[in-house]
């Protein structure tokens, strides 16, 4: 009751800027709705020391008790008051909820009044201070009589102290889903201030304060002053012509962006992985140019999207779509084509609450959005979701009904445990990842199926078809997860759009799933530079490098040499020549300082 107090009063205080985006009253109030589940995982949370408390006094009758009780909810009705109070205030100008990045600020209160209007100032005190007396009086009315006061049986107090952590531990991982709960399953609507409203104040701010408590004013990868990063990675991206190769016959053209959940080089024959795994995708390579040398810059399906869309390149500790306030500040692919009259949709057979791709994906404004729950319920699924084969099917039949040109994004997941698809697994080699490569053989059959029913469809002669793995993964070669093996991923630009004289060619420049968005926008001659990250792969002139990230450390690709760097192996390096220059070192070295800048001050 108390958090859709709070989230009434963050709309009315912000009713100029829902009527200046023309936001109706029936999409506001679906907020309401929509944070109901957030808001019960929060309480949850809040409750576990009510329930200590009250698991004692079932045993031990004491009036202290219930005052430590009733002070600890004071407390929390205080500290949430001041938070919705704190994120009416830098809601106008900063556009997202109260984050660590706030919290700062409010360590020195005197700095708050002395930049806040004189008027604003005491309006956001009298609000707290309101919010403070409301919620403190509405627990003291109908709440706080219940604790420790009535007289219940031993065997009711047994349950209770049995029964109790259990539904509360279902209440915070929002239920008994495989996914546990976060921002994403508040977020409905393409008003990001809707969804601002609908997310849970402590929940997201818990979830910031965790991902960032490291780092919290120091840059953890800091091996150089930022003048001289700056310098090297100006000169990295260095690019001393333009001379693009125009693959394309329109620069109009539909695209379907087909996102492999998972897919290492080594399931590629063409990138030396064994023949025989994905005999479909080797087919494809003869529509289109199958880029040789792509790496994913890291290890997470959350990472992968941001790369993809946004151009962002991934990092240690965290992922950027976790954490809403730093999301809304990249550059966003899917808007730019929009902008330029695509209709878009994204395509799921799984939950998006993981890794909080749901709100990301919102927030970069497809049309359409469908996940597990919006496909037919006829629709056949695993324990994961819906199966390759299902939302492959649904999609070529769906896109007809897009408006042209349309930007569509599939996000695969049969080569995800638990490898429970419908279908025959006839590889019998791959020793511990022979399930993984019976997946890929799954879907890609269903990639074959996909092609060949897409050519049958009016819109298939005028579509660019752009498959590309969200991250790479173990093989049954076992590559060392710090090694550039491990992290080659295949990329492949195909189908009728592609002019004939580059089809079933290859394209060997260095580089990541972040360059695809320079890439495809400079075919289409659309503006590149909000993707500082992404660089032209179809230009000659464009660098050779590549990046990734592991777990405390930077993966660096620099023909002829290579280098990975782990912070907590004791600063140790690995590379391939013991001769690797100092320049080369430096290059890896300032590209993560500046990803992780990036992330941390965005």
């Amino acid at each position: 009751m108390f958090f859709g107090f709070t989230r009434l009063v963050f709309l009315i205080y912000n009713i100029p800027l829902l009527l200046a985006e023309k936001i109706g009253f029936i999409e506001t109030i679906k907020g309401f709705w929509f944070a109901l589940k957030l808001d019960f995982a929060t309480t949850c949370y809040i409750m576990v020391i009510p329930f200590l408390i009250l698991a004692v006094q079932s045993f031990l009758k004491k009036k202290w008790l219930s005052a430590i009780n009733r002070w600890y909810t004071y407390i929390i009705i205080m500290l949430y008051s001041l938070a919705t109070a704190a994120e009416l205030g830098i809601y106008p100008e900063w556009k997202t909820k109260l984050t660590y990045k706030a919290l700062k600020y409010l360590q020195h209160p005197s700095e708050i009044y002395n930049s806040a209007e004189t008027g604003t100032f005491f309006l956001l005190l009298s609000i707290f201070l309101v919010l403070c007396a409301a919620g403190i009086l509405l627990f003291k009315k109908f709440f706080a009589p219940s604790y420790g006061e009535s007289k219940r049986k031993l065997l009711f107090n047994f349950l209770f102290v049995l029964t109790v952590p259990v539904l509360l531990f279902l209440g915070m991982r929002g239920g008994i889903q495989q996914i546990p709960i976060n921002q994403s399953e508040s977020y409905y609507s393409n008003h990001n201030i809707l969804n601002i409203a609908a997310v849970n104040t402590a929940f997201n701010l818990y979830i910031s304060v965790f991902e960032n408590l490291e780092n919290f004013n120091n840059n953890p990868y800091l091996f150089m002053d930022d003048a001289q990063a700056s310098q090297i990675m100006k000169k990295i991206y260095q690019t001393p012509c333009d001379s693009t190769k125009l693959i394309l016959k329109t620069n109009r053209p539909n695209i379907v962006l087909l996102i492999l959940e998972s897919w290492s080089a080594d399931l590629i024959q063409s990138l030396g992985g064994e023949p025989g795994i994905t005999p479909e995708f080797r087919k494809l390579e003869q529509e289109g140019i199958l880029f040789t040398n792509v790496y994913a810059s890291g290890s997470r399906s959350e990472q992968g999207l941001a790369s993809i869309l946004s151009g962002f390149p991934a990092h240690p500790v965290s992922s950027i779509t976790v954490q809403p306030d730093k999301f809304v500040k990249l550059p966003s692919m899917a808007k730019i084509l929009e902008q330029s009259g695509y209709s878009t949709a994204f395509y799921f057979g799984g939950q998006l609450i993981y890794g909080n791709i749901k709100s990301y994906i919102i927030f970069n404004g497809f049309d359409k959005i469908m996940e597990v729950s919006d496909f037919p319920g006829s629709t056949p699924r695993g324990k994961l979701g819906i199966h390759d084969q299902f939302t492959l099917g649904y999609l070529v039949e769906d896109a007809g009904k897009l408006k042209e040109p349309f930007f569509t994004a599939l996000f695969t997941l049969s080569t995800h445990s638990p490898w429970d698809q419908p279908f025959e697994k006839p590889l019998k080699w791959g020793d511990n990842e022979q399930e993984y490569i019976n997946g890929a053989y799954y879907t890609d059959h269903y990639l074959g199926q996909f092609f060949k029913k897409a050519r049958t469809k009016p819109w298939y002669d005028n579509t660019l078809f752009i498959i590309v793995a969200d991250h790479s993964h173990n093989s049954y070669r076992n590559w060392h997860p710090q090694s550039r093996e491990y992290h080659l991923i295949p990329m492949l630009f195909c189908g009728n759009v592609i002019r004939d004289q580059f089809k079933g060619t290859r394209e060997q420049k260095l580089g990541n799933q972040h360059d695809i968005a320079a890439t495809l926008l400079r075919q289409l001659n659309l503006q590149t530079s909000a993707f500082i990250y992404s660089k032209n792969l179809l230009n000659p002139c464009s660098p050779d490098f590549a990046y990734y990230s592991t777990d405390d450390g930077v993966g660096w690709v620099r023909p002829p040499f290579y280098f990975t760097f782990e912070k907590t192996s004791s600063y140790n390096y690995w590379w391939n020549s013991p001769a690797l220059p100092d320049s080369i070192r430096k290059e890896g070295e300032a590209y993560l300082q500046t990803v992780f800048e990036d992330y941390m001050h965005d």
